[in-house]
């Protein structure tokens, strides 16, 4: 038992320095717990295959195919919209959604659903999401106090109740409790997020331009328009090398692009290629052209062709990059059309920065000269391949990272069927799939349906930091209760407090839990300390309600520690928070949270 306690508090201590990586810290402990002989081998590894940690690692992939598909970007455009660009509005509807999406799917899955749309509203509102984020975690916990099955320690309470004898639990029984939570969790979360501002606003860093910069920037909208091939055009199986349009009318084609639409127009497949010579136009082809205006509008009269109202470009298989010019590179003197870019690159040339100047016409003739800045257009495997070349110039950016960051809006249909049927298979009890099935299952879906551009890019949003703490950390529980440490304190607790009164014994079982949580997991402590209060009602002769729902509540409002709640982890890397982070925040609204639940509980369930 000695050993335990020196190894807890050890850990705790370096949590709270943050001078190392919190999942070294838990890894160490775990390491040190295993050859002491406290932990057995398969006992210091259950964690690892732990259906919450499981989970949490398809979630990480769920939320990242609901970044990357733009889902997140609707549904943050929309809560903007409504608030208006109110920061505290914002902040306010990102609370509630998210309270209430954790009343009726797991508070892991809610924040993994949440997390995406909370990072890409700040980024639109041009905000930090260090404020929403830890407060979202914890709103999640809070919404899960308003059902039955919004957190596992509500079932807990309920089945010790129902082995007593007693009557369970309805639907809405907490409701009224977790109504109380959450008006408390924003009226001192407001204030203290605040502390995270200034604390992470600093840390921001400025990235390189993203693809929307750059067509901003060379302004390629106005210069590129989009046209469609109809079956009546006499372009149709045509090749490129007939047209001949760059001699003929001095425009190119930079992409043609070919969408399909299946259930109703609801799925859409996208392709994208670069033209070559021998590529042949098909009917429904989308042409983008470059050139001057009214030579675009000859070829595209003569074509028939059926101007598009949106030339937006879209970055699917094909993008956009800069190179710069080296002073030794063989381009420097030579006219662009010598270059064979799109010949030996398969690049197109859209644009030229020089100086301050930005130079998208007459491409083929111009001369190009050192420092000159390219923008090139192509396959995404062929840009990063230029990148070799670099006796001739260099490539800004990195090609492989802005690819992954492309959104694939096409598949946001699919994504979204998919994340609604893995809700309904969690939310509701007639579908005879387990929780951690449903998430695996829609974790692979969207890996295989394309919801990602690539198996590599769905791995690199699994937060591996988090799931090796929490993982590490089960552990921990095994051996607080494997050498008798939580049961000594629990039965201690109800030895000094039971003579005093029920209201001492509430205030004693409900801080003991919270207590115990913030090193074990929740639903390990709710399992432990429920038995313990239904005696301690027992033996004072009062109702065992408010105890155990002092357990439960003690249980699932822990904010102060990051591997307390698989919610408090799974934000702890997006949010770039350290443990004295979770301290500073977390723990004044779990003592707040505390007092204001003793009081209020005894009113609830009277004694």
């Amino acid at each position: 038992m000695t050993l335990t306690i020196i190894t807890l508090v050890a850990t705790i201590a370096l949590f709270v320095s943050g001078r190392i990586r919190a999942d070294i810290v838990a890894l160490c402990a775990l390491v040190f717990l295993l050859i002491a002989g406290v932990l057995t081998p398969s006992e210091a590894l259950a964690g690892f295959s732990n259906s919450v940690v499981i989970m949490m690692a398809a979630l990480f992939v769920v939320g990242g195919a609901i970044l990357q598909t733009g889902i997140a970007k609707v549904a943050s455009q929309r809560i903007v919209r409504m608030a208006h660009g109110n920061e505290t509005a914002m902040f306010l509807l990102v609370i509630i959604v998210t309270a209430v999406i954790g009343a009726f799917v797991s508070n892991t899955g809610t924040v993994a659903l949440m997390m995406p749309i909370a990072v890409s509203m700040a980024a639109q509102a041009g905000k930090s999401p260090s404020r929403m984020l830890m407060p979202m975690a914890f709103a999640s916990s809070m919404g899960g106090m308003l059902t039955l099955i919004g957190t596992p320690p509500n079932l807990v309470i309920d089945e010790t109740l129902r082995e007593h004898g007693y009557e369970g639990l309805s639907f809405f029984s907490f409701l009224p409790v977790g109504a109380l939570c959450l008006v408390v969790g924003i009226i001192v979360m407001m204030p203290l997020s605040r502390m995270l501002i200034r604390k992470h606003s600093a840390r921001q860093t400025s990235k390189g331009k993203t693809i929307d910069d750059l067509v901003a920037e060379y302004n390629l909208t106005a210069e590129v328009t989009a046209f469609k091939v109809e079956a009546r055009s006499c372009i149709v199986g045509k090749s490129m090398a007939q047209l001949d349009m760059r001699a003929r009318f001095g425009i190119s084609v930079i992409e043609i692009r070919n969408e399909t639409k299946r259930n109703r127009g609801l799925l859409r497949t996208v392709t994208q290629s670069m033209p070559r010579q021998n590529t042949v136009i098909y009917a429904g082809d989308i042409l983008y052209l470059q050139g001057p205006e009214d030579s675009i509008a000859n070829f595209a009269k003569e074509a028939s062709l059926k101007k598009m109202d949106s030339s937006r470009f879209g970055f699917y298989d094909i993008g956009v990059a800069e190179i710069v010019v080296m002073p030794q590179s063989r381009l420097v003197g030579q006219m662009l059309k010598q270059s064979r870019f799109r010949e030996q690159y398969c690049l197109n040339v859209l644009g030229v920065k020089r100086n301050n100047d930005y130079i998208t016409s007459q491409l083929p003739d111009m001369r190009l000269k050192a420092g000159d800045i390219l923008l090139v257009q192509g396959q995404w495997e062929n840009i990063a391949k230029i990148d070799k070349e670099e006796d001739d110039w260099v490539l800004l950016g990195q090609p492989r990272e802005m690819a992954e960051s492309v959104t694939l809006d096409y598949k946001a249909p699919l994504a979204a069927i998919i994340m609604f049927a893995m809700v309904a298979a969690m939310v509701f009890d007639f579908i005879p799939v387990a929780p951690v099935t449903a998430v695996m299952a829609a974790g692979l879906l969207m890996v295989v349906c394309g919801c990602f551009r690539s198996v590599d890019a769905a791995y690199k949003t699994i937060n591996w930091e988090s799931l090796v703490l929490i993982a590490a950390m089960m552990p921990m529980a095994t051996a607080l209760e494997k050498t008798g440490t939580s049961a000594a304190v629990s039965h201690a607790l109800v030895g000094m407090l039971g003579g005093i009164g029920p209201m001492a014994l509430l205030c004693g079982i409900y801080f003991t839990t919270s207590l115990l949580t913030m090193f074990i997991s929740n639903t390990a402590t709710a399992v432990l300390m429920a038995p313990i209060a239904m005696s301690a009602a027992t033996e004072v002769g009062a109702s065992p309600m408010a105890f155990l729902f002092a357990v439960t509540l003690g249980a699932s409002m822990c904010f102060a520690s990051p591997f307390s709640t698989p919610p408090n982890a799974l934000v702890m890397h997006a949010g770039n928070y350290s443990f004295g982070d979770y301290i500073k925040v977390g723990l004044p609204l779990q003592i707040i949270m505390g007092v204001v639940m003793t009081l209020a509980l005894p009113l609830l369930f009277p004694f």
